[in-house]
C-alpha cells in the first residue's frame, strides 16, 4: 500500500474525477457499492464508467468499454478494489488482468470478505502494479453503509430529525406540518433516496399515516419500508404498506391483516415488550440494506440513540420557538449528570432555505 505522499497531481486529479462518478450511482446502486473508474494513457483520458445498478456490469467494466484496444498499458484509477469473485457479473480484477493495463490505483480496498484483498492480489500475481489509498477518506465517504454492512453486519443508521430552535418536532396537539420550509423537505427527498431503506415507528405511522416514499426524484426504486411495531397496532389500510413490520409478539389475527396486504411480519422479541433494534439493523443488513434512513418519533429516536445505535443524525432547525408544551426530540431516562449525555461532533453545517441543517456524528 502506497503512501499518499507517492501519488502524484495527476494521480489526485483522476481520482477525483474517479469519485465524481461514483456519485452518479448514488440512489442507484443498492445494495452495491457506488463505485467510478477512470482509465488514463499518455495522459489522456481513454475510457470512463460507475456502476449504475446492482446486477448490471461495474465500473471497470463500462470503462474498458470505452478504452477499448487502448486500455493495454493504461493506468486505471477505481474508487474500490476491483472485485475478484464472480457474483452476479464476473470479476473486475479479471477483465483488468485481459486487458493488459499496466497500473491500477485504488482508493480503498474492498470489506467485503469475498474480495478483501483478492482484487489486488490478483492484479499483483499478474504482474500489473498495484497501488491503494488515494484519496481513501472519501472513497469511505462515499459507501458508508456497504462499509458498515461488511465489517459491522449492520446498516449505517442515519437518523433525521425536524425541530424548533427548542427542540420541539410538534406542538402538544401533535401538529408539525411544516416545521422546516419547502427546501429542507425537498432535501430530505435526497436523504431518503440514498438510503436502501426507510425505518419509522408505529406510532408515527398511527398520528401521521405517512407514505415514507422518495418522491419528486425519479430513481427507478423505492427504498424498503420498515415499521417497528411492538404491539401489531399498524391498520392494514396504512399508506406506508405494504413494509416490513417489526414486532415483539404478533397476535394471528393482526399478522394475517397486515400479511394480506403484502407487509412481511417479523417477531424480534426484545426486554420490557419491546422489539430488539440491534436484531433488526442485523436482519436489515442480511437482506441487503447499506444505508437505513430513520423519520420516527422521540420513542423510537429515543431508544436508538439510547442503544448506541445512531452513526449519522442529520438536524433540520427551523428559526421559531414554540415552548416547553411541545413534543421533544428523544424520549429518554433522565440523566442525573451532563457526562451521561450523547454527545455528537458537528460535520457540516449549512443553511437549507429558510433554515438550519446539522449533519453531526457521534464524538
Amino acid at each position: 500500500m502506497s503512501a499518499a505522499t507517492a501519488f502524484s497531481a495527476a494521480d489526485h486529479a483522476h481520482m477525483a474525477r474517479a469519485l465524481q462518478l461514483a456519485a452518479r450511482g448514488l440512489f442507484t446502486t443498492s445494495p452495491n457499492p457506488r463505485v467510478g473508474c477512470v482509465i488514463v494513457k499518455d495522459g489522456q483520458v481513454i475510457g470512463e464508467g460507475w456502476h449504475q445498478r446492482a446486477g448490471t456490469p461495474h465500473a471497470e467494466i463500462h470503462a474498458l468499454g470505452q478504452a477499448g484496444d487502448a486500455a493495454r498499458g493504461a493506468t486505471v484509477y477505481v474508487t474500490l478494489e476491483p472485485c475478484s469473485h464472480h457474483g452476479r457479473t464476473p470479476p473486475c480484477a479479471e477483465a483488468l488482468v485481459n486487458a493488459g493495463v499496466a497500473r491500477v490505483v485504488a482508493a480503498m480496498r474492498d470489506p467485503n470478505p469475498l474480495v478483501a484483498g483478492g482484487g489486488i492480489d490478483m492484479l499483483t500475481l499478474a504482474g500489473i502494479h498495484a497501488e491503494v489509498g488515494l484519496m481513501e477518506a472519501e472513497a469511505h465517504a462515499l459507501n458508508p453503509g456497504f462499509i458498515s454492512r461488511m465489517t459491522r453486519q449492520r446498516p449505517w443508521v442515519r437518523l433525521k430529525t425536524a425541530a424548533t430552535l427548542d427542540g420541539k418536532t410538534a406542538l402538544a396537539n401533535g401538529a408539525s406540518q411544516w416545521i422546516t420550509g419547502e427546501a429542507a423537505r425537498a432535501d430530505v427527498q435526497q436523504l431518503r433516496a440514498r438510503a436502501c431503506a426507510i425505518l419509522t415507528g408505529s406510532g408515527t405511522v398511527l398520528a401521521d399515516n405517512p407514505r415514507m416514499t422518495v418522491r419528486e426524484l425519479d430513481i427507478g426504486r423505492q427504498p424498503l419500508r420498515v415499521i417497528v411495531d411492538s404491539g401489531l397496532r399498524t391498520p392494514a389500510a396504512a399508506a406506508i404498506l405494504p413494509a416490513l413490520v417489526a414486532c415483539h409478539h404478533a397476535p394471528p389475527t393482526a399478522r394475517a391483516a397486515l400479511e394480506q396486504t403484502g407487509a412481511d411480519v417479523i417477531e424480534l422479541p426484545g426486554i420490557d415488550g419491546r422489539v430488539d433494534l440491534a436484531a433488526l439493523l442485523t436482519l436489515l443488513a442480511q437482506r441487503g440494506v447499506n444505508e437505513l434512513h430513520v423519520e420516527a418519533g422521540a420513542a423510537l429516536n429515543g431508544a436508538l440513540l439510547a442503544a448506541g445505535l445512531v452513526d449519522e443524525w442529520v438536524a433540520y432547525v427551523a428559526p421559531m420557538a414554540v415552548g416547553d408544551d411541545a413534543r421533544g426530540l428523544f424520549a429518554m431516562p433522565a440523566l442525573t449528570t451532563l457526562a451521561d449525555a450523547a454527545r455528537f461532533r458537528l460535520a457540516d453545517v449549512r443553511q437549507i432555505g429558510g433554515d438550519l441543517r446539522l449533519m453531526l456524528l457521534p464524538a
